[in-house]
């Protein structure tokens, strides 16, 4: 199984960076957002635990948009301001300062 998710991720790699050398170069920022990983996980989880749990792991899937969506919009300002890579490295702050919150706040609700 761990070769299928390195073929798979290499294959993401190419297909993104072959959109980005296109007149179609926004779709590279679609490409990560196919659920590649996310069909693995769920079918890992749909399979080995209950079809109650995936459920549950189907709403954090839904809740773990908001990492993203924090790292895309500190992303999308920090450009105005700061070179391309500090952008990005804030913006992977942001996201991992997100995810935290998300996943404390979970662990809280959960207990």
């Amino acid at each position: 199984m761990i070769w299928l998710k390195m073929l798979i991720g290499a294959v993401m790699v190419l297909v993104i960076q072959l959109f980005a050398q296109t007149r179609f170069f926004y779709l590279a920022a679609l490409a990560p957002l196919f659920p590649t990983f996310a069909l693995i996980s769920h079918f890992i989880v749909g399979t080995e635990r209950s079809q109650a749990d995936l459920k549950v792991a189907l709403i954090f899937s839904i809740l773990g948009v908001i990492p993203h969506l924090v790292y895309t919009l500190v992303v999308f300002v920090g450009i105005n301001y700061i070179s391309l890579y500090k952008a990005l490295m804030l913006g992977v702050v942001a996201w991992i300062i997100a995810a935290a919150i998300l996943v404390l706040t979970w662990q809280y609700i959960q207990s």
